[in-house]
């Protein structure tokens, strides 16, 4: 990965980024192209541009580098995303704090242990380990029966890492005194939030020979954080908890390999990939300015991302989280674990088990993406965006060193992103995009384990749970041919809302159409713009003589629009035209 001169003070931790160059960006180039096959950056841009003019995204007028600010996207975060990895974006660059993990990483299953229920889970585990799982992380509690809980697991073979309910260390004491005769894998956590870690604790893992402690950066994740801010946050929690340690009298190095750290990765894959290998180079960072001796390498929790499900058409839930698991294993994660795809539903079934941990083995076994370490690697785009990842999570750092206030920023960054669901520049499948207002949802017992997480269509799903009892009729202007577009984009948006709508079909006059209408408050009119101009006011007030409230248009509103309340057409606040029109509906 790249590095920048950077720097963040306050704290134990002092200085930047900067590391020893290990591959200089153009060492060993070959090119291999034959010179009929070689094209310059401007035969890219020509044919790009090309291809946005007849998009109407440009002009014939506009030049071409201007595919450029088209097509680059900013992260929440505020970094720019070039749609094309080019050498340039490594001048001055260095690469250095690649992932270590080398061949298969773990398969970690997730389970929920509700108290007196330690029989069911087992049998679940056991399932899960059967089927290919290689370690378990547990939602336990002090009063947990282990040894039924864990009956016919394997310890040494198995790590176990604990997810304390409540009392972390009464938690984490109770597992070691039901292990006390047994050998632990070394990969075994008792998983105290490094929060909380005491040196008794450090002790209890160190006698053992396992680890002790989590940073969990999920738990900012769920709450909206960016990757920067995640990223921030888990360093700064970490070096709060090397200098509780390093003060108990712990060297650097010992409470350094007491401690995994745990991160959220989502459907964006490449900003996934980036996350993590920028988490091995801030901590290598982090430990080299903590003075220590012999850095161990990061232990490294990949879990795909909560707050990007859906609860409704849960199903696309395969597809966020296997681009996911991807972006993860790519990124160097030394265990994934993929939650199943009921999970937002409540308690996953048998089915979204067996999915979750097919995910990893099929990217392992089938799509062989363990068997190159860092695989991204060299990669001009993911360097790049690595190293701009890196370098704002360091600023993250040390503003939440000096104190600035967390919360805020995270609130920034949810109002941001909430605004591009909104508008649908960030679209959710199933819920924003191609909503299916028929589906059944699967049934699943709550267990609370997505409570407290805001999911990134919060607001959408919100209105799903509460449609409104009337429809709107959807007034579709001539032939089918001429107003399904419109009519299906209208229809969808109006899904997206939990709004049903009454299609009038095929209509050749202001008659035909008013005929069709029953009653509703709200009309859409539907229909090409040559339609429009030469009845879609008629048909409008037509409408609204026959009883419609309110009167929208789907495309871009006319210049004269006495006869219509709204417009909806692309790049619309969807948000607000959907509680515009569900008032209406009330």
């Amino acid at each position: 990965m790249t590095s920048q001169d950077t720097s963040a003070e306050g704290g134990a931790v002092e200085g930047g980024l900067d590391e020893p160059t290990d591959l200089e960006p153009d060492q060993g180039a070959l090119d291999l192209a034959q010179p009929e096959d070689t094209h310059t950056r401007a035969d890219w841009e020509k044919a790009t541009a090309a291809v946005l003019r007849k998009a109407r995204r440009m002009t014939d007028e506009d030049d071409d580098a201007l595919v450029w600010d088209k097509l680059t996207r900013t992260t929440l975060d505020s970094i720019a995303v070039p749609p094309l990895g080019t050498p340039d974006l490594l001048e001055a660059l260095t690469t250095s704090g690649r992932p270590t993990r080398q061949g298969d990483w773990d398969i970690r299953a997730h389970l929920g242990v509700p108290s007196e229920a330690e029989k069911g889970v087992n049998e679940e585990l056991l399932v899960d380990l059967n089927g290919g799982v290689t370690s378990l992380w547990l939602s336990v509690g002090a009063d947990t029966d282990f040894a039924t809980l864990l009956d016919g697991v394997l310890l040494d073979l198995a790590p176990v890492v604990l997810d304390a309910r409540a009392d972390a260390a009464g938690t984490a004491q109770a597992f070691v005194a039901h292990a006390a005769d047994l050998e632990l894998h070394d990969g075994t956590n008792l998983g105290v939030p490094a929060a909380e870690a005491t040196p008794d604790l450090a002790a209890l893992a160190s006698e053992r020979g396992i680890l002790g402690f989590v940073v969990d950066a999920t738990t900012v994740h769920d709450r909206g954080a960016s990757d920067a801010q995640e990223l921030g946050w888990s360093m700064a929690t970490a070096a709060d908890y090397l200098r509780t340690l390093t003060d108990a009298g712990l060297s650097v190095t010992e409470a350094a390999g007491l401690v995994e750290f745990r991160y959220a990765v989502t459907d964006e894959q490449f900003t996934g990939i980036a996350k993590l290998r920028a988490a091995r180079r801030l901590w290598a960072r982090v430990l080299e300015l903590s003075g220590a001796d012999e850095a161990p390498g990061m232990r490294l929790h990949a879990v795909t991302s909560r707050p990007m499900m859906s609860r409704y058409d849960p199903y696309v839930n395969m597809l966020r989280t296997t681009v996911a698991a991807f972006a993860a294993g790519v990124g160097g994660a030394d265990s994934v674990t993929v939650l199943p795809f009921d999970s937002p539903l409540g308690t996953p079934e048998t089915l979204g088990r067996r999915i979750a941990r097919n995910t990893s083995a099929l990217l392992i076994s089938e799509s062989h993406v363990a068997k190159v370490a860092d695989p991204a690697g060299g990669s001009y785009a993911v360097e790049k965006l690595t190293d701009d990842l890196a370098i704002a999570a360091w600023a993250a750092f040390g503003e939440i060193e000096d104190g600035a206030d967390l919360d805020a920023a995270i609130a920034d960054v949810v109002a941001a992103r909430e605004q591009q669901v909104a508008t649908r520049k960030r679209p959710i499948t199933g819920l924003t995009e191609f909503p299916n207002l028929a589906e059944e949802l699967p049934e699943r017992a709550p267990d609370g384990a997505f409570d407290g997480v805001r999911s990134y269509g919060a607001a959408f799903e919100e209105m799903r749970d509460n449609p409104p009892e009337g429809h709107v009729f959807l007034a579709t202007l001539g032939t089918i041919a001429s107003h399904t577009a419109r009519a299906t984009f209208a229809s969808n948006l109006f899904a997206a809302g939990g709004i049903a709508v009454d299609v009038a079909g095929a209509t050749d006059s202001v008659e035909a159409l008013v005929a069709s209408y029953d009653g509703q408050a709200v009309v859409c009119l539907a229909g090409a713009d040559p339609t429009y101009a030469e009845w879609g006011e008629a048909a409008g007030t037509a409408l609204r003589e026959a009883g419609a409230r309110r009167v929208i248009i789907a495309g871009k509103a006319p210049t004269d629009p006495d006869y219509t309340d709204d417009a909806c057409a692309m790049g619309v606040d969807a948000l607000a035209f959907l509680t515009r029109t569900r008032e209406a509906l009330s």
